[in-house]
């Protein structure tokens, strides 16, 4: 059904307008490994390809669109954690990769950086929907330290293509993982902790323009926050009890995955609420504020809140900020890209509170996949196939 173009009751549950459409591409054995988490999570309203160099591994894939990349120059046997092999089996026939892509309004692009077929191939689909105006999302994940020098470089090379050619790119260190697992979660717990951050970040965006909410966002909105905005960091948190939504905010701003001053220097924000039925306007706008003064003061802010009656009495919150200044990406470990968190799946609602600053305004997962080509594949990936 149509959104209601006219003035309605604010809790009014809507259904999402004419939907955007939204594709999610997951490249290489990492990007791939990522897609089926979302397909056994049942995440819905997106249309699911993965692109590979390794036909095996593709084989394997429950995805409902499979692109076999570079078959004449790899044989299907994998781009041999070579970037150069990467980016030109996905050059090898870049129109039925533009076919793919063709009437999405969005594309997300996930894959494990430091590898072959992710880092080299990833630059060459962004470009690839850009040319076509298709807002593009990157979200990549960084190795770990132990993984060696020359895979951090590989990644590090491919971050630098990316960030060229999409419009926000999310990227996740893996060694910060570390610091959000227990010393004692079981080696495979921790790898799927890994993997589904992956999935937050996409869900927690989508979510924003296709789950039915209090109000929904508009597209548009989501461009603005969004389109050529550059480095974005993203955090989650979760609250319990009394205090939820403002527990729940102070973690999705202090997240261990992202440096504790990320949300300052963003020039937009986009925060995402869900909760169960009991959620209230005032936990919405009194965590929205926490948010609100963390970030810059001119930023343009937008948030969007879901009721999802399973949650009980819990609170979730994703925070996106994107469009960082030189100074803020300094920070970073690497010097040129920022990170991203841990949390779950969320929402979307135009606020009305008086604080709230609107887009544009001046103001303001199942079995892991894994091929023969295991080096396209994040190192907590690789060992989920032993």
């Amino acid at each position: 059904m149509e959104r209601e173009r006219g003035r309605r009751p604010l809790f009014e549950l809507d259904e999402a307008p004419q939907a955007a459409k939204i594709k999610v591409i997951g490249l290489g054995g990492g990007g791939s490994n990522a897609v089926t988490r979302m397909i056994t999570a049942q995440f819905t309203g997106v249309e699911f390809i993965v692109a590979n160099t390794d036909s095996q591994a593709l084989r394997a894939s429950p995805a409902p669109v499979k692109v076999q990349l570079g078959l004449k120059l790899t044989q299907g046997l994998g781009a041999g954690s070579n970037p150069d092999v990467g980016r030109d089996a996905a050059l090898e026939d870049p129109d039925q990769i533009t076919h793919l892509l063709e009437g999405a309004d969005m594309v997300f692009i996930t894959a494990g950086l430091g590898g072959g077929t992710g880092t080299g191939a990833a630059p060459v689909v962004a470009s690839l929907a850009k040319d076509l105006g298709i807002l593009t999302v990157a979200v990549v994940t960084k190795p770990f330290h132990f993984e060696g020098r020359r895979r951090m470089l590989q990644a590090e090379a491919g971050l630098e293509s990316l960030r060229n050619v999409v419009d926000t790119l999310i990227t996740i260190p893996n060694q910060r993982l570390l610091s959000v697992v227990d010393r004692g979660t079981p080696l495979m717990d921790a790898f799927r902790v890994a993997d589904s951050v992956l999935q937050q970040a996409v869900q927690g965006i989508s979510d924003l323009i296709l789950v039915p909410g209090l109000i929904n966002l508009d597209f548009a909105d989501v461009r603005t926050i969004m389109s050529g905005m550059g480095i974005a960091m993203m955090g989650t948190g979760v609250g319990h009890g009394e205090n939820r939504a403002l527990d729940a905010a102070q973690k999705a701003v202090a997240s261990p995955l992202l440096d504790d001053t990320a949300i300052a220097g963003a020039k937009g924000v986009l925060i995402n609420f869900t909760g169960g039925t009991d959620l209230s306007l005032h936990e919405v706008e009194e965590a929205a504020r926490i948010v609100q003064e963390a970030a810059h003061e001119e930023a343009n802010i937008i948030f969007g809140a879901v009721i999802d009656s399973s949650l009980g009495d819990e609170v979730r919150i994703t925070v996106i900020a994107t469009g960082f200044t030189e100074r803020k990406e300094a920070v970073s470990p690497t010097g040129k890209v920022v990170d991203l968190p841990r949390g779950a799946r969320q929402p979307a609602v135009t606020g009305t509170a008086p604080w709230r600053r609107r887009a544009g305004d001046p103001r303001a997962e199942a079995d892991d996949t894994i091929g023969g080509d295991d080096f396209d594949v994040p190192a907590f990936l690789r060992r989920q196939a032993d």
